[in-house]
């Protein structure tokens, strides 16, 4: 079929991978326009539209789909449009361009998690199994009926970033598979069913430790927000950004955002039990070992994480 594309991030191209696979012809590609990167803050295309130029695909670059960025999508005739995480809201009056409608890839077995941030939230939760939904976009956010699915347990040891880049080829598949079953007549959508959960775009707080939660729920918190909008902790008033931590259920009578040394371990107290940091960043550094931090520290038996 002819296929309008739309993404963004790197986590979108291997969606735009498939879909030329499996023979469908990619008119144009909606993507988000250039951002500034960087320290010198240079102008740099979204990895979308870098391989898009790389192939010679047409690009339409648009923080909205307004009346010029319809009209180029109306002039490319897509049948049917793929999203991948393109990063704004398709409006109403775009959604009957393509014939087959816009059909969204979104990170989670709907309606669970709809929003922007499904697979930070599934982690952060302590869900046991999460996926990858295709369903048709409406006005409604998320609710449209999905046409498949596809399931993936979630590693105790999984980031949001990990998962999601697994996710990223799975889904791909599961897109690929949807666009040819719509394609072929084969496939209509089915109305959603289920516990309805809401997974917002997290903000820099979201990533702030509280030391009193259990060392489980600040685990699965540092997996969810890694790395974005990754976790920190506040040491002499300054961000202090954290890595991974092992839980340490030997230590309990440490108390919450108390910092022990001992002997190569550097241990945090929690709610529960004590967790063990990996790797960390204080303000202004680079990121290192928790025990190369360590070793530089004057006083080891008065820091407090806050």
């Amino acid at each position: 079929m002819r296929v309008l594309f739309a993404g963004t991030p790197a986590v979108a191209l291997p969606s735009l991978e498939a879909l030329r696979a499996a023979g469908h012809e990619i008119v144009a590609v909606l993507t988000r326009p250039d951002a500034p990167l960087g320290r010198k803050r240079v102008l740099t295309p979204s990895p979308v539209a870098a391989r898009a130029q790389e192939l010679g695909l047409p690009v339409i670059k648009a923080d909205k789909i307004d009346s010029d960025a319809a009209a180029a999508i109306f002039a490319a005739a897509p049948e049917v449009a793929a999203i991948v995480a393109y990063g704004a809201l398709i409006p109403p009056s775009a959604l009957g361009i393509p014939a087959h409608g816009w059909i969204n890839l979104h990170f989670s077995l709907l309606p669970a998690w709809r929003g922007a941030a499904p697979v930070q939230h599934a982690v952060i939760n302590g869900d046991e199994i999460t996926g990858a939904s295709t369903f048709l976009l409406e006005k409604g956010l998320d609710t449209g009926p999905v046409f498949g699915t596809m399931t993936e347990r979630i590693q105790t040891t999984d980031t949001s970033a990990l998962l999601l880049e697994r996710l990223s080829h799975s889904g791909a598949v599961l897109l690929a598979q949807t666009i040819d079953g719509i394609g072929a007549g084969m496939l209509s959508g089915i109305p959603q069913q289920g516990e309805i959960t809401l997974a917002p775009k997290l903000s820099l707080e979201d990533g702030h430790v509280n030391w009193g939660a259990p060392a489980l729920a600040i685990n699965r918190r540092i997996r969810g927000v890694t790395t974005e909008p990754g976790a920190w902790t506040m040491l002499s008033g300054q961000r202090f950004k954290l890595g991974a931590v092992l839980p340490r259920p030997d230590i309990t009578a440490l108390a919450p955002g108390h910092v022990m040394v001992s002997g190569k371990d550097v241990l945090v107290g929690t709610g529960s039990h004590a967790v063990e940091l990996v790797d960390v960043q204080p303000s202004g550094k680079k990121l290192m070992k928790a025990t190369d931090w360590a070793r530089g520290l004057a006083n080891k038996e008065d820091v407090v994480f806050e």
